[in-house]
């Protein structure tokens, strides 16, 4: 049965036995332990060696007591910070400058408290970094990025007519979310959201951000993504000018608007991204098309395609109205009906002239003919001639050509007679 007031928590260590402490830290044991009044000014003496440094950051918490300073000096993009002491005399002289939110510069030497086991960094020496030098180094990462190529016109990309999923970064409290949506809404009640309410400045926007463009972008359904915050002060708005943050958006392949919102300083995140918007309801309606304005656009579209279209098919009746009215073509005989009478006095003639050269001709050809006759051997033959021919063929001109006895074939005019010659 358990005692009252005892309570089990492991194996019992045995106290470690009279004698020095072990001299090293690796010489430690759970018999040998070091004490902490030992440990603690071996820390002490180890701090005090290092020298005094510059660091800068982003006051919180600044408080005063007595001739003391307290303040949180907090890293601008990363969620660490240091607490940081200072005489009066190095913060008066500040003071009407110096409040939670401005940017300091300390030279600080740290110090570990062995009391309480506490560090802090004791400064002798506070600047406070203004606009001109912020505004500085933005101008000097934007030449850099700029030379990279980050900000070309050629590396943006078009925004979608009609997305069917926005994707929305946001603060986690403000009128930006609300801005965005309802006016989306409002111009075409389909489109969906996917939000993420980040932190949006502070140390921890820079990550929180860069970490919700990565995860929108990577979301296939995303059409386009959205960054909004309602303005703000130009320290306020510094994560937005942190090089991490824009090469984060540079790399995002999704088209990335940027809504911030403030008009006097342009941050870095607006030259990197797609599109940028004057505000988050600027933004919405950049995103997202109204409704009832494309729809006017297309009944507009479709009354000016039907007024040039009856226009164009006026003119062209008119036109052709112009044409059908002329002579030739309300009797398209008329071209035809002159070449035609030619056509037809043509051939007349042409037969005629054929008729007379045949008749000419005819009489001619007669007239050769009756020549012909008159000359051939035939018409000589009618006239009671005949040709005497030996059996050879040679024609007989004198008597002395044949001898008693010879065959001859004589020619008349009728045909061809056998003959023999004989003695007179």
């Amino acid at each position: 049965m358990r005692q009252a007031g005892r309570v089990s928590t492991g194996p019992l260590i045995t106290p470690a036995t009279a004698g020095p402490p072990p001299l090293r830290a690796a010489d430690t044991t759970p018999d040998r332990p070091w004490p902490v009044r030992h440990l603690a000014p071996k820390i002490a003496d180890y701090i005090a060696k290092m020298p005094p440094v510059w660091v800068e950051g982003q006051v919180l918490n600044l408080k005063k007591w007595n001739t003391l300073y307290f303040l949180t000096l907090r890293d601008t993009d990363l969620d660490m910070s240091l607490s940081v002491t200072a005489p009066a005399s190095t913060i008066d002289r500040l003071a009407d400058k110096l409040a939670d939110g401005a940017h300091l510069v300390v030279h600080a030497r740290p110090q570990f408290h062995a009391k309480k086991g506490t560090l802090t960094f004791a400064a002798d020496d506070v600047r406070l970094v203004g606009l001109g030098e912020l505004l500085a180094r933005i101008e000097h990462l934007k030449g850099i990025l700029g030379a990279e190529g980050l900000f070309e016109p050629s590396r943006k990309r078009a925004l979608p007519f009609l997305p069917a999923v926005v994707g929305l970064i946001v603060a986690q409290q403000g009128d930006a979310e609300h801005d965005v949506v309802s006016n989306a809404r409002a111009r075409w009640s389909a489109v969906q959201f996917e939000i993420r309410r980040v932190t949006v400045q502070g140390p921890r926007a820079v990550p929180e951000v860069s970490a919700a463009i990565a995860e929108l972008d990577r979301d296939p359904r995303v059409d386009v993504i959205v960054v909004a915050r309602g303005g703000g002060s130009f320290e306020d708005l510094l994560p937005f000018s942190n090089e991490s943050l824009v090469r984060v958006a540079a790399a995002c392949r999704t088209p990335l608007v940027s809504a911030i919102g403030h008009h006097l300083d342009t941050p870095l995140l607006d030259l990197v991204a797609d599109f940028r918007a004057s505000t988050p309801t600027d933004a919405a309606k950049r995103v997202v098309p109204d409704v009832s304005e494309e729809r006017a656009r297309v009944t507009q579209a479709r009354l000016r395609a039907r007024a040039a279209l009856t226009m164009r098919l006026t003119r062209e009746q008119t036109g052709l109205d112009h044409w059908r009215s002329r002579p030739v073509l309300v009797n398209p005989t008329t071209l035809v009906d002159v070449h035609e009478h030619r056509v037809v006095a043509l051939r007349e003639s042409a037969r005629r002239s054929l008729h007379t050269a045949l008749v000419h001709g005819r009489a001619e050809v007669a007239g050769l003919a009756a020549q012909v006759r008159a000359l051939s051997p035939a018409a000589t033959l009618d006239r009671g001639y005949a040709v005497v021919r030996r059996a050879d063929g040679h024609v007989v001109r004198d008597p002395a050509e044949v001898a008693d006895g010879d065959a001859l074939r004589i020619r008349v005019a009728r045909g061809e007679l056998a003959a023999q010659v004989t003695e007179p």
